[in-house]
């Protein structure tokens, strides 16, 4: 894709089955239905990192657009398999998203994460992200 690291293939999975062959990656089973609708929105993004031919991270990420302020990439969420942490494949993945969202004209991309997730803060300032600031979250969540 964009992003090279050694031994390592950045790139869009094609079917539901390419995602469903990296179930281990997700916090549970993707769903196929759902993983059908996000490959068809062409605001959803998704990359694969593979090593091997073995996927080993992802990156999720949607176009969000407002009528005053254009496009911006929410990275939805950032997975890299427990044995292939710690070797660039998040910053990877970041960077890699940081390409289509440029591509696809986007102002700017953003990311939420646990202030204790020293993992994720390193990959993603690694991958050019800087601290915006303090924020607060309010979520809302439907049964």
């Amino acid at each position: 894709m964009s992003e090279r690291l050694r031994g390592v293939d950045i790139r869009r999975p094609e079917t539901v089955h390419d995602i469903e062959a990296a179930a281990h990656l997700f916090d549970d089973p993707p769903d196929p239905e759902a993983t059908a609708r996000f490959l068809a929105t062409p605001t959803h993004h998704i990359l694969f990192a593979y090593e091997d031919a073995q996927p080993v991270g992802f990156v999720t990420g949607v176009e969000e657009t407002h009528p005053d302020k254009g496009t911006e990439m929410f990275l939805y969420e950032l997975a890299v398999d427990e044995e292939a942490r710690n070797r660039g494949i998040g910053r990877a993945l970041v960077a890699a998203l940081v390409t289509v969202a440029r591509a696809r004209g986007c102002y700017g991309m953003y990311v939420f994460t646990d202030r204790d997730n020293v993992a994720a803060q390193r990959a993603y300032t690694a991958a050019g992200g800087v601290e915006a600031g303090e924020h607060v979250m309010l979520e809302w969540e439907f049964e």
